[in-house]
Protein backbone atom coordinates (compact mmCIF):
# COMPACT_ATOMS: atom_id res chain seq x y z
CA UNK A 1 0.00 0.00 0.00
CA UNK A 2 1.30 3.42 -0.99
CA UNK A 3 1.19 5.95 1.88
CA UNK A 4 0.88 9.72 1.58
CA UNK A 5 0.87 12.36 4.30
CA UNK A 6 -0.13 15.97 3.68
CA UNK A 7 1.35 18.61 5.99
CA UNK A 8 0.40 22.19 6.83
CA UNK A 9 0.71 24.35 9.95
CA UNK A 10 -1.91 23.14 12.43
CA UNK A 11 -3.59 20.31 10.50
CA UNK A 12 -7.03 21.91 10.55
CA UNK A 13 -7.37 23.55 7.10
CA UNK A 14 -5.08 22.87 4.15
CA UNK A 15 -3.61 19.46 4.95
CA UNK A 16 -6.93 17.81 5.88
CA UNK A 17 -8.52 19.29 2.75
CA UNK A 18 -5.73 17.74 0.69
CA UNK A 19 -6.01 14.48 2.65
CA UNK A 20 -9.73 14.07 1.97
CA UNK A 21 -9.49 15.09 -1.69
CA UNK A 22 -6.64 12.64 -2.26
CA UNK A 23 -8.50 9.84 -0.44
CA UNK A 24 -11.52 10.34 -2.69
CA UNK A 25 -9.44 10.52 -5.87
CA UNK A 26 -7.46 7.40 -4.95
CA UNK A 27 -10.64 5.47 -4.17
CA UNK A 28 -12.24 6.66 -7.43
CA UNK A 29 -9.11 5.44 -9.30
CA UNK A 30 -9.19 2.08 -7.51
CA UNK A 31 -5.74 2.63 -5.99
CA UNK A 32 -4.50 1.02 -2.79
CA UNK A 33 -3.45 4.25 -1.07
CA UNK A 34 -3.55 5.42 2.53
CA UNK A 35 -3.68 9.18 2.99
CA UNK A 36 -3.22 10.95 6.33
CA UNK A 37 -2.37 14.49 7.36
CA UNK A 38 -0.51 16.36 10.06
CA UNK A 39 0.73 19.78 11.07
CA UNK A 40 4.17 21.16 11.74
CA UNK A 41 2.79 22.76 14.90
CA UNK A 42 1.10 20.99 17.79
CA UNK A 43 -1.06 24.00 18.69
CA UNK A 44 -4.24 22.46 17.23
CA UNK A 45 -3.61 18.91 18.51
CA UNK A 46 -6.88 16.98 18.78
CA UNK A 47 -8.99 19.71 17.20
CA UNK A 48 -11.45 19.00 14.36
CA UNK A 49 -11.10 20.44 10.89
CA UNK A 50 -11.83 24.18 10.65
CA UNK A 51 -15.55 24.73 10.06
CA UNK A 52 -14.86 26.71 6.85
CA UNK A 53 -12.74 23.91 5.37
CA UNK A 54 -15.37 21.39 6.48
CA UNK A 55 -18.03 23.44 4.67
CA UNK A 56 -16.14 23.18 1.38
CA UNK A 57 -15.70 19.42 1.74
CA UNK A 58 -19.27 18.85 2.97
CA UNK A 59 -20.51 20.49 -0.23
CA UNK A 60 -18.62 17.70 -2.05
CA UNK A 61 -20.31 15.07 0.14
CA UNK A 62 -17.07 14.39 2.02
CA UNK A 63 -17.55 13.72 5.73
CA UNK A 64 -14.71 15.17 7.83
CA UNK A 65 -16.20 14.55 11.29
CA UNK A 66 -13.54 11.97 12.23
CA UNK A 67 -10.61 14.34 11.64
CA UNK A 68 -8.46 15.29 14.62
CA UNK A 69 -5.32 17.36 14.22
CA UNK A 70 -1.97 15.74 14.89
CA UNK A 71 1.62 16.92 14.74
CA UNK A 72 4.19 15.66 12.22
CA UNK A 73 7.00 13.66 13.82
CA UNK A 74 10.21 12.21 12.43
CA UNK A 75 8.57 8.77 12.57
CA UNK A 76 6.25 9.90 9.78
CA UNK A 77 9.17 9.86 7.32
CA UNK A 78 9.57 6.08 7.65
CA UNK A 79 5.81 5.50 7.65
CA UNK A 80 5.12 7.29 4.34
CA UNK A 81 6.18 7.08 0.71
CA UNK A 82 5.30 10.69 -0.14
CA UNK A 83 5.05 13.71 2.15
CA UNK A 84 3.27 16.69 0.62
CA UNK A 85 3.92 20.10 2.10
CA UNK A 86 1.21 22.67 1.48
CA UNK A 87 3.38 25.78 1.76
CA UNK A 88 7.05 26.73 1.64
CA UNK A 89 7.48 27.06 5.40
CA UNK A 90 6.16 23.50 5.82
CA UNK A 91 8.47 22.24 3.09
CA UNK A 92 11.49 23.90 4.70
CA UNK A 93 10.58 22.62 8.17
CA UNK A 94 10.21 19.07 6.85
CA UNK A 95 13.55 19.29 5.05
CA UNK A 96 15.20 20.42 8.30
CA UNK A 97 13.58 17.54 10.20
CA UNK A 98 14.68 14.94 7.66
CA UNK A 99 17.56 12.79 8.91
CA UNK A 100 18.84 11.66 5.53
CA UNK A 101 18.53 11.93 1.75
CA UNK A 102 15.86 9.21 1.64
CA UNK A 103 13.64 11.25 3.96
CA UNK A 104 14.28 14.45 1.99
CA UNK A 105 13.43 12.69 -1.28
CA UNK A 106 9.93 11.98 0.04
CA UNK A 107 9.14 15.66 0.65
CA UNK A 108 7.47 17.63 -2.14
CA UNK A 109 5.26 20.68 -2.40
CA UNK A 110 1.73 19.62 -3.33
CA UNK A 111 1.53 22.14 -6.16
CA UNK A 112 4.54 20.55 -7.85
CA UNK A 113 1.92 18.08 -9.12
CA UNK A 114 -0.31 20.77 -10.69
CA UNK A 115 0.73 20.82 -14.37
CA UNK A 116 -0.47 24.40 -14.84
CA UNK A 117 2.10 25.74 -12.33
CA UNK A 118 4.67 22.95 -11.94
CA UNK A 119 7.15 24.71 -14.23
CA UNK A 120 7.09 27.89 -12.13
CA UNK A 121 9.75 28.79 -9.59
CA UNK A 122 9.61 26.40 -6.60
CA UNK A 123 9.24 29.35 -4.22
CA UNK A 124 5.95 30.34 -5.90
CA UNK A 125 4.23 26.97 -5.38
CA UNK A 126 2.98 27.41 -1.85
CA UNK A 127 -0.66 27.55 -0.82
CA UNK A 128 -1.27 30.44 1.58
CA UNK A 129 -3.06 29.91 4.87
CA UNK A 130 -6.80 30.63 4.47
CA UNK A 131 -7.36 30.58 8.22
CA UNK A 132 -6.96 34.36 8.51
CA UNK A 133 -9.35 35.05 5.65
CA UNK A 134 -12.98 34.55 4.73
CA UNK A 135 -14.92 31.54 3.48
CA UNK A 136 -13.91 32.62 -0.02
CA UNK A 137 -10.25 32.01 0.86
CA UNK A 138 -11.12 28.40 1.69
CA UNK A 139 -12.68 27.96 -1.76
CA UNK A 140 -9.52 29.40 -3.33
CA UNK A 141 -7.38 27.02 -1.28
CA UNK A 142 -9.62 24.13 -2.30
CA UNK A 143 -9.16 25.01 -5.99
CA UNK A 144 -5.37 25.10 -5.64
CA UNK A 145 -5.35 21.73 -3.88
CA UNK A 146 -7.88 20.18 -6.29
CA UNK A 147 -5.76 21.16 -9.30
CA UNK A 148 -2.78 19.18 -7.94
CA UNK A 149 -4.69 16.01 -7.03
CA UNK A 150 -4.71 14.37 -10.51
CA UNK A 151 -0.94 14.80 -10.72
CA UNK A 152 -0.48 13.11 -7.35
CA UNK A 153 -2.72 10.25 -8.48
CA UNK A 154 -0.65 9.87 -11.68
CA UNK A 155 2.51 9.84 -9.56
CA UNK A 156 1.10 7.07 -7.36
CA UNK A 157 0.09 5.02 -10.42
CA UNK A 158 3.62 5.24 -11.78
CA UNK A 159 5.12 4.35 -8.38
CA UNK A 160 3.03 1.20 -7.87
Amino acid sequence: MYKIMTVCTGNICRSPTAEYLLKKAAADAGLDVEVTSSGISDEEHGNPIDRRAAKVLTELNINTSAHRAQQFTRDHFAANDLILALDLNHYRALMRMADNDDDRAKVRLLREFDPTVADQDHDSLGIYDPWYGSQEDFYTTYEMIKDAVPGVIDHVKSAQ
